[in-house]
């Protein structure tokens, strides 16, 4: 496939996707942000090339796609140590930079 086929594909699918976000049901019943609030925008932005914006967004969504596709690749190459250390220590990152990002918009928006 030529990529001058493939770019007006993606640049048309990130157009819908922007149109077709999932609502948050958290947010829609409490009026407050759940941790994994703009993880699809962000998600978006990356496939958009924006970096700096998906990061802006949601921090901790690189890590969380380095840890799916590392567990997906674990999974069918048993890659990591019969303890897991790999994986548990990949989650454990990703959990910590959500809680931080997390903690850290909820005070900027409560003035905490």
């Amino acid at each position: 496939m030529q990529l001058s086929l493939f770019v007006p594909c993606s640049l048309a699918f990130t157009n819908w996707l922007q149109g077709h976000l999932l609502p948050c049901p958290f947010k829609y019943f409490t009026g407050i942000d759940c941790p994994g609030c703009g993880f699809q925008r962000s998600v978006v932005a990356l496939m958009q090339g924006q970096l700096n914006t998906s990061l802006a967004l949601y921090p901790a969504t690189i890590p969380l796609l380095l840890a799916i596709v590392y567990t997906f690749a674990d999974n069918f190459f048993k890659l990591d140590t019969p303890q897991k250390v790999i994986k548990k220590t990949s989650y454990i990152t990703v959990a910590g930079i959500m809680l931080i990002s997390y903690t850290i918009k909820m005070a900027h928006l409560y003035g905490l």
